[in-house]
């Protein structure tokens, strides 16, 4: 079956001609002679619910992309000294952005994760920081008071603006900048938490809307702020699957604590959840993801497009 297809504005083949496509048998390649970082305790201590990482797939997609990304950080530091020395300036070398974005269940929050531990272990990036963009979901009282409890994680459920003066605050290289902290048990904002940044070598921010263009043309797009930016890609189909397996999953895990919002959920039969999970799918999150995810495919300079088994079968690297 065919992959979506972005939205007409952008036809796929002018798109993709944009691309430097790679298999994986080419791309795996490029790890020959690296050394695996990490260990299998660390990849399963890694892997978000539903996925199949495991050390293979560390190594021959995730270890090279971490490590392309670590020389386009070191070069964009390096320009930047440069740019400096030449304006006759101090040096105002700061933290190198990169955005995460894709559906929900796609996998990107373990490959945030993941390239946050794998990227710390090159020497020019030992630093690195991420944040996710649910810590700029609005409050769920703001939420209601606004009539978007039903569209959580559309566009207009974040407070675009705040996310905005963040990275803004990063980038400019404040000594410090907070971002909200989210709790997926309370499934809101935590009062008074925060995440602190502080001038870090890499910030990673992972989130459904990161790559979106502008709402009115004099404004800032959150992507305006990234360095580089990744989409992760796989069909419909299998996300789906993949969104009704972890929903599954979820009823022993985080639905059962007590404190969950999600409890209500736990005590559901096989057939009950997933008819929940794909009311949920089909109500809020593929419509989330035709309309406002994956239009924005085609902004990434990097692509990671998944098989059925949860594993990258292609990548799409933007030329130059």
């Amino acid at each position: 079956m065919a992959r979506m297809s972005v939205d007409d504005a952008v036809p796929t083949t002018l798109a993709d001609s944009l691309y430097s496509e790679i298999d994986r048998a080419e791309w795996s390649r490029l790890s020959a002679g690296i050394a695996q970082p990490l260990t299998e305790t660390e990849i399963v201590q890694l892997r978000g619910i539903g996925d199949r990482l495991d050390m293979a797939e560390v190594a021959q997609v995730y270890v090279p992309l971490s490590r392309l990304l670590s020389l386009y950080a070191e070069a964009t530091k390096r320009l930047g000294a440069e740019t400096s020395e030449f304006l006759g300036e101090s040096d105002g070398t700061t933290p190198f952005i990169v955005g995460v974005a894709g559906s929900v269940a796609v996998g990107k929050s373990t490959i945030a994760r993941l390239l946050r531990e794998l990227m710390s272990r090159w020497p020019g990036t030992p630093r690195v920081e991420l944040v996710t963009t649910d810590g700029f979901l609005y409050p769920n009282a703001e939420l209601e008071r606004r009539g978007l409890m039903d569209r959580k994680g559309f566009p207009e459920s974040y407070d675009r603006r705040a996310l905005v003066e963040f990275l803004t605050e990063v980038k400019s290289g404040a000594p410090e900048a907070r971002a909200p902290f989210y709790s997926h048990i309370r499934y809101d904002i935590v009062p008074d938490a925060h995440v602190t940044v502080r001038r870090p070598d890499v910030v990673i921010v992972e989130g459904l809307n990161v790559l979106q263009p502008p709402p009115a043309p004099n404004d800032v797009a959150v992507s305006d702020l990234f360095d580089f930016s990744i989409y992760v890609d796989a069909e419909s189909e299998q996300i789906t699957q993949w969104y009704v397996d972890r929903f599954l999953a979820l009823r022993h895990a985080a639905f059962s604590n007590p404190s969950s919002f999600f409890n209500v959920f736990a005590d559901l039969t096989d057939d009950e959840a997933v008819q929940k999970a794909l009311g949920f799918w089909n109500e809020i999150n593929l419509p989330n993801l035709e309309a406002n995810v994956l239009p924005t495919k085609h902004r990434a300079k990097l692509i990671l497009e998944k098989g059925a088994d949860h594993k990258v079968e292609r990548v799409l690297l933007r030329k130059l």
